[in-house]
């Protein structure tokens, strides 16, 4: 399901707000992707990137964000 509102969601150790998620990423928020009965997003989209948020923990909900560029400038 896509929105294009922010959700904060949570994991072990943090919270994302917009402004907690802004700052770790250094890019400004668009949408996000979650994936059916997931409450932490499966994709975000910023201004300059696609994120894919991926699980690192079985044991913990812990995750990373893999920052892809969305406009990427061929030489």
């Amino acid at each position: 399901m896509m929105a294009c509102e922010w959700r904060t969601f949570s994991t072990d150790s943090e919270t994302y707000t917009l402004e907690v998620f802004e700052e770790t990423v250094g890019d400004e928020f668009e949408a996000m992707m979650f994936k059916e009965n997931e409450n932490i997003p499966a994709y975000i989209w910023t201004i300059n990137y696609v994120i894919i948020v991926k699980s690192y923990s079985k044991v913990l909900t812990d995750i990373s964000f893999e920052k892809i560029p969305r406009n990427p400038v061929c030489d």
